[in-house]
């Protein structure tokens, strides 16, 4: 692995690592928001029973824990970078009395799994913030049984994701932060249409399939959504970070009027989509 690699890698681990609070405290509005996505995922898995499934960079357990109540006589083996994250994905599966899920703490370009050990791999947004697709998709293939089903999601086009890029938009706007360099992690940086496509074929996959997915990101007040941003969102938190206390203010008051065009029946609704992505290994 590169050097730049290493760097987004450790950068990566700590942000999350600060950020898993923040995924605890909104758990519940979380799950209820990306629950289409993972349902997706899981739908594309065709598990049954007995499935061995492997979630990749899956922070605070989903959709992986969602699947062991599904593979009653399997298992699950929830990865990512984060011990953070991670461990509160461990407390939830307590809670919910699931024994048939563990935990690895890696990074998703070298898994430290048997090969071919996998009827189904998902990975829900992940891609968006590894240092590089090839690496771990490399790796979701090497651990993948022959006729297991790969998955993933990764965010649609800025302008399918207001809950996002109105945020980021503003936070643009007050800023003079250079572009970030070709290749970095971001939200948006495999969003165009057949790319994910594209990539799961040349790793080997058969079958691929993609389809777009959809929901909204439902909030009762500004206030409650930038709340909610600033503790769950890294992108923009380190947008933040970089700018005084004047200048968040203004973007602040920005976001709060333009949030105005998305109000309908007293509640903010912001549209979220995704691509599904899904393919066999042969």
């Amino acid at each position: 692995m590169s050097v730049a690699a290493d760097s987004i890698r450790d950068q990566q681990r700590i942000i999350w690592d600060q950020f898993a609070a923040g995924w605890r405290k909104w758990d519940a509005e979380l799950l209820a928001w990306h629950g289409p996505f993972g349902a997706a995922l899981i739908e594309e898995a065709r598990l049954h029973p007995r499935s061995s499934v492997l979630d990749v960079a899956s922070g605070t357990g989903e959709p992986g824990l969602t699947a062991a109540a599904l593979v009653p006589d399997g298992h699950v083996v929830l990865t990512d970078i984060s011990a953070g994250m991670l461990k509160v994905a461990e407390a939830k599966a307590v809670a919910r009395g699931l024994q048939n899920v563990r935990f690895e703490v890696c990074d998703a370009a070298a898994l430290p799994l048997e090969d071919e050990s996998f009827d189904a791999v998902f990975c829900r947004f992940g891609f968006n913030f590894f240092p590089a697709i090839g690496p771990a998709l490399r790796e979701m293939f090497r651990t993948a049984r022959p006729g297991a089903r790969i998955t993933a999601a990764v965010w649609g086009r800025a302008a399918e994701n207001p809950w996002a890029s109105l945020i980021q938009g503003t936070l643009a706007h007050h800023t003079e932060l250079p572009p970030p360099p070709a290749g970095t992690p971001g939200l948006f940086r495999y969003s165009a249409a057949g790319l994910m496509s594209r990539m799961f074929r040349d790793a080997g996959l058969v079958d691929v399939t993609e389809r777009r997915a959809s929901t909204d990101l439902v909030k009762a007040s500004p206030e409650l959504y930038w709340e909610f941003m600033t503790e769950i969102a890294t992108t923009v938190a380190a947008g933040l970070a970089q700018t005084d206390r004047e200048a968040r203010e203004l973007i602040r008051s920005d976001v709060f009027q333009l949030l105005g065009r998305y109000e309908h029946d007293g509640a903010i609704r912001l549209r979220s989509t995704a691509t599904i992505v899904a393919g066999t290994r042969g």
